[in-house]
């Protein structure tokens, strides 16, 4: 891919949706969601593919919706519908009434099309995000997918997940599974569906403070209001091999035990951020670190776990330390955060959720997440390796999705965030500064 055409206008044109039910008769009645599974945000991803002859020369839709009716059998959530539950959270209704599945096509090639940049309009029409017209809410249906034909032969997998299914890892693997059914293997990974191991304990007990939960009051805005900037710039910037290991150089010897890229990256960002937003040097700022609890429990959950298994843990700072400090006491920050979530406080979250089913303010917090270690590219339905993949948008414009990309040989980071105009010039130059 590359040889596209700048600011080229896809058009895409899709035909009858249909439903796509278990191949078998599968579990019906209300399915236990923990309250973990509280994110009700839609998650959209794409996977683009170059035209292969094989599967005795099949339409890609008709392999990838076959497949998907055989993988329901083993994760038959997916085929029912979001509910509230008596106690105010979410279930699931198991109806067996199937997953929304549209087969589309696109006016142009693959390689018309610049994959390579975070453009929600053009992406945005390769995924699902509303329901079709009498199918349900959008935010009922827990799975949506879309196969984009281009002239080319090539096509796009469009898949929009309500994350309050599945966190990454869970999605991924579902992914994976739904690719080996299409080319004839077993799954690799079976599904573990009972959540009730993450259920609250009775009664609850809240052991520990939650500050992820905290308010932050807004100390910021007589000083520069970036807030009122409606104009938002989103973009991937690349930090190389080279550019990771002079971060993480700078906390060496400093810190009680080595940094991983994540946690440098994490820290880096949240400075660099806080800086380019000209905030309050009074002003209270928090990260919400992203973290896989799969082994953090005790025992840890069951491989295959599909579920919600993550943990947003919280550092805060006021913007004067992030600024002065060096990186190291920032990076120590972020370590410390993620050195606390073990299994007791994981079970007062969870209780804590029980309890107040409360929701974390976003006011002066940003959310960072990463891929790293998510087997999204391990999507072959028989055509091989999806040779592009990546996120539609980022769910929070507060957020930062770190994207592992390998580039001739050696892997790169890029940091999908969006900022304010006039912020991510200032944010772009303070990227530049680490060489």
């Amino acid at each position: 891919m590359g040889n596209y055409v700048e600011n080229y206008d896809l058009i895409v044109k899709k035909w009858e949706p249909v439903l796509v039910t278990p191949a078998e008769e599968t579990k019906r009645g209300i399915y236990f969601l923990s309250n973990v599974d509280e994110d009700e945000n839609l998650v959209r991803t794409i996977y683009c593919y170059h035209h292969k002859k094989t599967n005795g020369g099949q339409e890609a839709g008709e392999v990838i919706k076959n497949a998907l009716s055989k993988a329901l059998v083993h994760y038959y959530p997916l085929a029912g519908r979001l509910i509230l539950s008596p106690e105010g959270g979410f279930a699931v209704n198991c109806t067996g009434e199937g997953v929304v599945f549209i087969e589309a096509e696109a006016d142009c090639g693959l390689d018309d099309v610049d994959f390579s940049k975070p453009d929600k309009a053009t992406r945005g029409k390769l995924a699902a995000f509303d329901a079709p017209d009498g199918m349900g809410n959008k935010f009922e249906i827990p799975l949506m997918a879309q196969v984009t034909k281009f002239k080319c032969g090539g096509f796009v997998l469009g898949i929009s997940f309500n994350h309050v299914l599945a966190d990454g890892q869970a999605a991924a693997e579902f992914i994976v599974s739904w690719a080996e059914t299409a080319r004839g293997l077993p799954i690799s990974v079976p599904p573990f569906l009972d959540r009730t191991i993450l259920k609250a304990r009775t009664p609850p007990k809240i052991e520990f403070h939650h500050s992820e939960f905290d308010p932050i009051e807004d100390k910021s805005s007589a000083v520069n209001d970036f807030s009122n900037e409606e104009i938002m710039v989103y973009k991937y910037l690349k930090f190389t091999p080279q550019m990771i290991q002079t971060a993480k150089s700078k906390t060496t010897g400093l810190l009680t035990k080595p940094c991983s890229s994540y946690e440098a990256l994490s820290a880096f960002v949240w400075r660099a951020r806080t800086r380019a937003l000209n905030t309050a040097p009074d002003q209270l700022t928090r990260i919400l670190l992203v973290v896989n609890t799969r082994g953090r429990f005790e025992p840890p959950l069951p491989k295959g776990y599909f579920g919600n298994a993550i943990k947003y843990t919280a550092a805060t700072c006021q913007a004067r330390d992030l600024v002065d400090q060096p990186l190291s006491y920032v990076v120590g920050l972020v370590q410390e955060a993620i050195r606390r979530v073990n299994d007791e406080h994981l079970r007062s979250t969870i209780d804590y959720n029980e309890i107040r089913r409360a929701i974390r303010p976003l006011g002066f917090t940003y959310i960072s997440s990463t891929w790293s270690g998510l087997a999204f590219g391990s999507t072959n339905f028989g055509w091989g390796e999806a040779i592009s993949t990546g996120p539609v948008e980022l769910p929070v414009d507060e957020g930062i999705l770190f994207l592992p990309r390998q580039e001739k040989g050696k892997m790169c980071m890029y940091a999908f965030m969006g900022l304010p105009v006039s912020a991510m010039g200032n944010f772009e130059e303070l990227v530049r500064q680490i060489n």
